[in-house]
């Protein structure tokens, strides 16, 4: 199979879990024999624009019609299979499904957040769970300045939303949701249930698991508010002040609020900051760990760092919601807190690191539970079974998109998922 692999990568200043997916996708493909081109954009070129290049990205995020043009010459000349789309904010934009569209190359899309129902993509506003803009419009994400605390900024994903939400669903045969939790917002938002797909993301094997009992909590990913950072330090606090759970808390990432952070942790022997690691760096910290945890206040669409742990050998305490529910069996493969709360997190570290047996058991589930349902032959074998649906699916269908608010759940005229819209 021929696949073209759409993507617009995140800043390397910070850690992307989606950018690690895409290239975990691309490899994997290519690894059992398929060939995989890639189109791509960077954030990371925007700063070596000149200043009027800088102030018309705004402009690019709803339409940017030098990648429409570019990428369908590109599939009338190399006539992909199938196309995967990955992130197009800011500098793709929706425009790469109309060059699909023109050029007659099926797409597929995976979501990775909540872009198609919310303009930041988080469900989220103030720290707190946010559902105003989905099934609806957005503009209450611009009136409280949604992403990045900005009104400016949060115009562009919110124009994009609205004038592309039909692009969206006449343009794609098979969206891929990363978790079940995900698949049912966007169902009850509008999406056609009929093309969502659950596929949850593969970690491939680590090469390391943990042999002992571990030597430390771990907490690894971006620093920031909706990842429930705030919510973890003050959850160590509440333990440290009763003495500790015997070892140290170790918090590896980036992000907004690493110099809170660093200076929370600064001369303490309970805490270390150990700011960015590499891959490897990585999977060595994940199985030496007492517990993985990962406090996110935010309705996570899936949580990469939780089967990461799983694949490792590492029982995990994740916020009791979102895809954490379905990733992580209480008492099982882990220990679920209440979201938001600092005591019930403060709770269940104590308690995954008090019972050393009970703990090891965990991780023995955990390790099944990535083998039957997150394993690089799983990851395959889904992705696989994705395209082909939408190769099938393209080959008839009705035109057009359904109107706001319908399900679309059945096939029409023939096709399991509907066709591509036309030009824009």
């Amino acid at each position: 199979m021929h696949v073209l692999v759409v993507h617009n990568r995140y800043s390397s200043a910070q850690p992307s879990g989606e950018n690690k997916v895409v290239d975990q996708e691309v490899g994997l493909l290519r690894g059992a024999g398929h060939r995989v081109d890639l189109f791509e954009r960077r954030s990371d070129d925007i700063g070596a624009r000149s200043l009027p290049g800088k102030v018309a990205v705004p402009l690019l995020v709803p339409w940017n019609p030098a990648v429409r043009a570019e990428l369908a010459a590109r599939l009338r000349r190399e006539r992909p299979d199938v196309v995967h789309v990955h992130n197009v904010f800011p500098l793709l934009s929706p425009a790469v499904l109309a060059a699909c569209a023109d050029a007659g190359v099926p797409a597929v899309a995976t979501l990775h957040n909540y872009t198609q129902v919310c303009p930041p993509g988080t469900l989220q506003r103030d720290g707190r769970p946010c559902t105003e803009c989905v099934g609806g419009s957005p503009l209450p994400a611009v009136r409280h300045g949604c992403y990045r605390g900005s009104r400016l900024a949060t115009v562009p994903l919110a124009v994009s939303l609205a004038v592309n939400r039909r692009r969206w669903w006449s343009g794609v045969e098979r969206f891929f949701c990363i978790s079940a939790a995900q698949r049912d917002v966007l169902v009850r938002a509008g999406l056609p249930a009929g093309r969502l797909a659950v596929k949850h993301n593969f970690v491939p094997e680590p090469g390391v698991r943990r042999t002992g009992a571990g030597e430390h909590v771990l907490y690894l990913g971006r620093l920031a508010e909706a990842k429930g950072v705030r919510l973890l330090m003050a959850a160590w606090d509440a333990i440290a002040a009763d003495g500790g759970v015997g070892v140290p808390l170790v918090i590896a990432g980036a992000g907004p609020l690493e110099p809170e952070v660093r200076a929370w942790a600064a001369g303490r022997e309970d805490v270390r900051f150990a700011g960015l690691y590499d891959t490897a760096e990585c999977r060595e910290a994940v199985a030496r760990s007492v517990a993985v945890v990962a406090p996110s206040t935010w309705l996570e669409a899936f949580g990469l760092v939780v089967v990461e742990a799983m694949a490792a050998g590492v029982p995990v305490v994740a916020a009791g919601h979102g895809a954490f529910v379905e990733l992580v069996e209480d008492g099982v493969t882990g220990l679920l807190h209440e979201p938001g709360d600092a005591v019930s997190l403060a709770s269940g570290l104590r308690r995954i690191a008090a019972e050393p047996e009970r703990n090891r058991e965990m991780g023995l589930a955990a390790r099944r539970r990535y083998e039957q349902g997150f394993s690089p032959a799983v990851g395959l074998e889904r992705l696989v079974e994705g395209y082909r649906t939408a190769i099938a699916g393209r080959s008839g269908g009705a035109e057009g998109a359904p109107p706001q608010g319908t399900d679309n759940a059945g096939p029409r005229r023939g096709s399991r998922a509907g066709r591509s819209g036309g030009n824009r």
